[in-house]
């Protein structure tokens, strides 16, 4: 089993940084795929970025290719989520996610976070 928090939203203006943190248990974390996901108002959760179990593969959504970046520490257990150049239409709870099996851009992971809030304003 894997427990996620995610830390780090907040408040921010349009143009502005964010770093999100997402705090895996276990000592197996580098066995694991690992995901950031979106949940907007009245939309449905997707797919942000996600990481390969080494760090080494890394890939986007395309509404954030070129702003934000994914990368994990796996001796911290530990990924992150950097977003810049924030937009109003990043607004959203914000998960980490993880998955076993093979597979990185899928919204079928087995296990997630609670979340945490992004607003940017504008």
């Amino acid at each position: 089993q894997v427990q996620l928090v995610e830390s780090g939203g907040g408040l921010v203006q349009a143009g502005g940084s964010l770093r999100l943190s997402c705090a895996a248990s276990g000592r197996t974390f580098s066995s694991y795929r690992m995901g950031w996901f979106r949940r907007a108002p009245g939309k449905e959760r997707e797919f942000v970025a996600g990481i390969s179990k080494s760090g080494d593969s890394t890939y986007y959504a395309d509404s954030v290719k070129g702003r934000f970046s994914i990368s994990r520490d796996n001796a911290m257990n530990t990924v992150y989520l950097q977003m810049n150049s924030l937009k109003p239409e990043d607004t959203a709870v914000y998960s980490c996610a993880a998955r076993s099996g093979p597979g990185v851009v899928t919204i079928t992971y087995d296990y997630w976070g609670q979340g945490t809030q992004v607003t940017v304003s504008s």
